[in-house]
Order: C-alpha cells, then structure tokens, then sequence
C-alpha cells in the first residue's frame, strides 16, 4: 500500500490557496464515514508520482497526518488547463462495512499458451474495466483473465472470473462478456468491376485495330505517282497534235 504525508491546512481564501501552490503543495480534502471533512496539503512531487502509478484512482492509499495514518481513495483530481500540473485532489475515507462502486482494471495473462491466438487468432477485448460494488475494505486493484487453453471462438464472461468476496458487478441479470477470441481476419484484394474489364478490352480492340491500318504514303511515293501522271498527259497531248 502506498503512504503520503499530509498536513491540515487552514487556508481561507482563494489567495491562500494559491500561495499554497506556489510553494509547490497541493491542496486536498478527505471526506467520508461520520468524521467531519478534513482540508489537507500535500507535496506536489508526491502528488505526480501517486498519480504516475498504475490504476491510480482504483488504488488504496495510507495518508499520515500529524503521524496518524488513515487509509483513503483517491475519487478526483483536478489538473492547471495550461500547466497540466495537479491543482487539488479528493479522498474518500475508508470505513469498514462500507461499500462502494468503481471501475476496476482487467488483465488479461498466459497470451502464449492460447491455442487460439497461436493460430493467429485475435484477443476482441470487449471491456477494459469492470464497474463493481467493493467493500471499502477489500478493493481489487485489477481483475486477471487466464488466457490458457483458449481456442478461437471463445467467449470470456463475468462468471468465468473468480471475483473476491462480497465483491458484485453492477450489471446484474446478465452474463455480460469481457473478451473474445476471434478468428484472423484476412484482407482481401478486391475484384476489377466488370466495367473496368470491358474498357480494358475495348482499349485493346482498338489498339490492334490501329496497328493494322495501311500507312498514308510518305512524300517519295507521292511525287513518284506526280509523276506518272504528267508523264501520262503528255503522251495524250502529243497524240493530240500528230492527229492534227
């Protein structure tokens, strides 16, 4: 479990709480349970590296102040819109017999020994996070998913997980499902349109059709048959004249 440092922080106005965060603290409150809520400070580096852990908001955490710890739920936090950096965080005190309602993270493990996935089978995760009702006092950090043994077209549901005592999903009356492991889907090239081939075929109808046309005469034929054509009506006019 992880343990801050905090202190009571007696800050009034909003120009106190931004001189408190100027001196790199973040401001904080714990509510919950019958005890009165309690305003806190926190050290901002130690704020950044609870936040930096896995599963943050879901992670019970033990909070000392004035050497008296406490355990509590981080339930909200709120960021600088151009900083990024943590302006203010809520904890949820933890009382016994209490329960409560949040997203727990789901793991899946043993992908290699998962005939499915071997075959090129592929993990449809369905739901990241399971929303349960937990006893304050016995919250799971993640729910784990055993993948061994799992062929394609299997279907992992709510009951296939073992969930921790007095600990319920708050989807009640279905099997509602987590994962799948669904066959490989195989990408396709799609065929040419019936269209495109007949255009295909008319553009080469008429190249072959082109190809075989005869060739106009180049300009040496053309003067030789010229030519022949005078050559012709002089004989004619000669002709002509003997007559005469």
């Amino acid at each position: 479990m992880n343990l801050i440092q905090a202190t009571i922080r007696t800050t009034q106005t909003r120009g106190q709480v931004n001189t408190l965060r100027k001196n790199g603290e973040v401001p904080g409150i714990i509510y919950g349970g019958e005890s009165a809520n309690e305003k806190i400070s926190l050290i901002k580096k130690d704020v950044k590296n609870l936040i930096e852990k896995e599963n943050f908001l879901s992670n019970v955490i033990s909070i000392n102040i004035d050497g008296k710890d406490q355990q509590v739920l981080p339930r909200d936090i709120a960021f600088d819109a151009v900083s990024d950096e943590p302006i203010h965080i809520d904890f949820l005190r933890i009382v016994k017999d209490a329960k409560i309602i949040l997203e727990i993270p789901v793991k899946f493990i043993n992908h290699e020994l998962s005939p499915g996935l071997k075959r090129g089978g592929v993990l449809n995760i369905v739901r990241r996070k399971v929303e349960l009702r937990c006893p304050t006092e016995n919250i799971p950090r993640e729910l784990t998913v055993d993948l061994n043994g799992l062929d394609i077209g299997s279907s992992i549901k709510i009951s296939s997980i073992n969930l921790p005592e007095n600990i319920t999903p708050t989807i009640q009356g279905r099997d509602f499902v987590i994962a799948t492991v669904a066959a490989p889907t195989i990408v396709k090239e799609p065929e040419k349109p019936a269209e495109a081939e007949d255009e295909t075929a008319a553009e080469g109808e008429e190249t072959t059709a082109t190809e075989g046309e005869e060739k106009p005469a180049e300009s040496g034929d053309k003067a030789e048959s010229d030519k022949a054509e005078s050559d012709k009506a002089k004989e004619k006019d000669k002709s002509q004249t003997e007559k005469k």
